[in-house]
């Protein structure tokens, strides 16, 4: 019998499967290599940080073998986070991946102006939700009710942890993805000027 895939808590040894996968769904849900010079800016913004500054809220799906194949992170308090980030994690990756001199001018400046502005998510509107996730998944296991699992082990992690909302911001262009969160509850939360995100919202208790 073939294993099955499950989730389970992230372990330091899945590091290097995190950064792979976050590359490989980081270009609108699909594989960013063909687009940025150095796509291992995508981890060091968006994945790896996390696992750094907040494992226990750090979860992978596993392949059944040991491999991970996708994973939900966060933060159970997004104004601390970016405080951490900007003071223990931007100085571990500022001089391999530096601030743009002036407005971005290519993809990969435009990520690495994300990495330097760890502020930006920390926004009025989203005060009510102060937790935050990413969520990804290898082509090969979406679909599946993969996410699905992900995504309530997280909720849970934060409702038993005293948290009672959660936000995301996802790119408005992602149109595959949102069918996926309207499905697990997510509003639309309105914020000025998005930059071409869109910010959902729920709370983390579940029906």
């Amino acid at each position: 019998m073939n294993p099955l895939p499950a989730v389970r808590p992230y372990r330091p040894a899945d590091r290097a499967a995190l950064d792979d996968i976050c590359v490989r769904t980081a270009h609108l849900g699909g594989d960013s290599r063909p687009f940025y010079e150095d796509p291992g800016v995508f981890p060091v913004t968006f994945a790896a940080p996390y696992a750094e500054l907040e494992p226990e809220l750090v979860f992978v799906l596993d392949d059944g073998r040991g491999q991970a194949v996708g994973y939900i992170l966060g933060t159970a308090d997004t104004p601390r986070f970016a405080a951490d980030f900007r003071h223990k994690w931007l100085p571990t990756v500022a001089d391999r991946y530096p601030a743009p001199e002036g407005p971005p001018t290519t993809p990969d400046e435009t990520i690495a102006a994300l990495l330097h502005d760890p502020e930006r998510m920390v926004l009025p509107e989203l005060r009510g939700y102060p937790a935050h996730l990413h969520i990804d998944l290898l082509p090969d296991y979406q679909g599946k009710g993969h996410g699905r699992a992900l995504m309530r082990t997280f909720l849970h992690a934060l409702h038993t942890g005293g948290v009672p909302a959660v936000h995301l911001a996802m790119a408005t262009a992602n149109t595959r993805a949102r069918p996926f969160y309207d499905r697990m509850g997510f509003h639309e939360i309105q914020v000025p000027d998005p930059g071409g995100a869109t910010f959902l919202g729920r709370a983390t208790q579940q029906d």
